[in-house]
């Protein structure tokens, strides 16, 4: 069978590149082929898309995600709340959670990512209710049937209510069941090379629902097994307090007491770090993801991105769970950044700072430079938008106008080199039977008991 012919994104109306690419992208066996400069045309023979009406960005990564949590979106036992309250609240809910609801949650959460713009997604999922223990293969099978790159999270929980943590007893699991199915699932699933559709990362959920033991033997198993750690930290302030009154250290000294601080850990939200602790991440080689809109919903802080790029942190961009979103979209996600870092900082933080996050930032907290830019030799992960829609006229630099102008919906997304969007939809999915299938099992969590 012939391979199919290089395409040519034909003179995009902008592009997010660091090189001249005015006159387009061409896409060969899922790689960037050649970046045309303007008034050029490719050296190879192409098919032709005319991307004329399009602003083309990196795919976007978003690097923090709890998909089940589409089911509890602006649920009236969490509304208004902060982050220890709020999950007081939901963990009853989040109890019940089965595999066919978490089939719909994860299914839904990608197809929202991906009309967003997002081409790598990471999840951490770390609720295991009896019934659910494989949970990871769910996420593994609806990731590879709509062509979505991403990093798959083996989270855990092993301290609940009566260990002093916040989780009720019924979603955590014992310190040997998790190492044994983080080893199978790495086993199964995690892909370290270059253009990997499926990796995974091993993430414990977080100071207040997991042993030091665990924290301990995770990054031991993680090292033998080259795989990235992930887990919250610096989220709020009670994290902290919590962490000097059990632990007799802040969040990040323990991080490091557990044997996490290395170049293959991103962590989550990272608010509530001094300067030295910036440093010492730093030094590392941490990322952290930064997530605004879920910060600002549960009023958690604002991410110190500006002194973390200076100390050589990894700054990268998560909508985090539609729980604490309420969405899982990451345009609006970007232009939440812009803002709270304007109001952080000042003016000088740009569209093209939260469009850095969102993607070279992203794809490095991951450990995946092959992804996230426009370059040749780089994946053909790519977002289309178009400037249509009302909210666009008048507007004259594309590429702001699709932060400051509140862009939300990619007209086309490219996968390693396929289609995934195509005219605003979802290649191969039934919108509709998915919004009805998936309410309808939301339905099941309207109440926390």
């Amino acid at each position: 069978m012939n391979a199919p012919k290089p395409l040519w994104l034909k003179g995009p109306l902008a592009i997010l590149s660091g090189a001249d690419a005015t006159g387009g992208i061409v896409v060969a066996e899922g790689r960037i082929a050649e970046l045309v400069p303007a008034g050029g045309a490719p050296t190879m023979e192409c098919d032709t898309f005319d991307a004329s009406r399009h602003v083309v960005l990196p795919g976007l990564v978003n690097t923090h995600h709890h998909f089940y949590q589409t089911l509890t979106r602006a649920h009236p036992a969490a509304i208004n709340k902060e982050l220890f309250d709020w999950l007081t609240a939901l963990y009853p809910a989040w109890a019940k959670l089965g595999p066919d609801g978490l089939r719909l949650a994860t299914r839904l959460a990608l197809v929202e990512l991906m009309l967003s713009g997002v081409t790598c997604t990471s999840d951490h999922h770390y609720v295991f209710p009896a019934g659910l223990e494989d949970a990871i293969d769910i996420q593994a099978e609806e990731a590879t049937a709509l062509g979505m790159r991403m990093t798959l999270n083996r989270g855990s929980m092993n301290l609940s209510r009566k260990d002093g943590g916040l989780p009720p007893d019924s979603v955590v699991q014992d310190h040997d069941t998790i190492l044994a199915d983080c080893e199978r699932v790495i086993a199964k699933y995690h892909d370290p090379g270059e253009g990997a559709m499926l990796q995974v990362a091993l993430a414990p959920c977080s100071p207040f629902s997991v042993s030091r033991d665990l924290m301990r033997d995770t990054a031991a198993l993680a090292g033998r097994c080259g795989c990235a750690l992930h887990t919250h930290l610096g989220e709020t302030q009670d994290e902290d307090a919590y962490c000097v009154a059990r632990f007799g250290c802040r969040p990040v000294d323990y991080l490091e007491e557990c044997g996490w601080l290395g170049d293959r850990t991103w962590l989550a939200h990272g608010i509530h770090f001094d300067d030295g602790e910036i440093a010492r991440l730093g030094n590392a080689g941490v990322g952290v993801c930064h997530c605004p809109t879920s910060n600002a919903v549960l009023a958690s802080g604002l991410c110190r991105t500006r002194e973390m790029e200076a100390a050589g942190v990894k700054v990268g961009l998560g909508v985090d769970g539609s729980a604490s979103n309420d969405s899982s979209n990451l345009m609006e996600g970007v232009r939440h950044a812009l803002m709270l870092n304007r109001v952080r900082y000042d003016a000088t933080v740009t569209h093209l700072d939260a469009l850095r996050w969102a993607t070279e930032g992203s794809a490095a907290c991951l450990g995946r430079s092959e992804i996230g830019k426009i370059a040749v030799g780089k994946q053909a992960d790519l977002a289309l938008f178009t400037l249509d829609e009302l909210r666009f006229s008048g507007a004259h630099d594309p590429l702001a106008a699709l932060v400051l102008c509140g862009a939300h919906r990619a007209d086309r997304v490219m996968i390693a080199g396929k289609w995934t969007v195509e005219d605003g939809m979802p290649v191969g999915v039934d919108i509709e039977k998915l919004r009805h299938e998936h309410g309808a099992v939301a339905k099941l969590f309207a109440e926390a008991t």
